[in-house]
């Protein structure tokens, strides 16, 4: 997977506790893929970790870009249980 970090995605995975080796399988394997409603340069990836009990990983990528900018990346909390 070819995709950089913005420098606040790199912020999030050390404060939110987020696995890189997580936000990558989200990108190769999503259960849900979505265009952002606010932004139709970024695609919203999400995807449940078994590792933090099955919470939702999003991941908010600007994918019109080579590589990938990853923007940001939080467990959300809304998608529990939808996926």
């Amino acid at each position: 997977m070819d995709a950089t970090f913005t420098e606040h995605a790199k912020h999030a995975l050390g404060m939110r506790c987020i696995d890189k080796q997580w936000v990558f399988a989200t990108l190769e394997n999503p259960e849900l893929r979505e265009t952002d409603p606010n932004d139709k340069e970024l695609e919203r990836f999400y995807k449940g970790v078994p590792e933090r009990e099955n919470r939702v990983l999003r991941v908010v990528v600007n994918t019109k870009l080579a590589p990938w900018i990853i923007v940001s990346v939080f467990f959300d909390r809304r998608m529990r249980g939808k996926l």
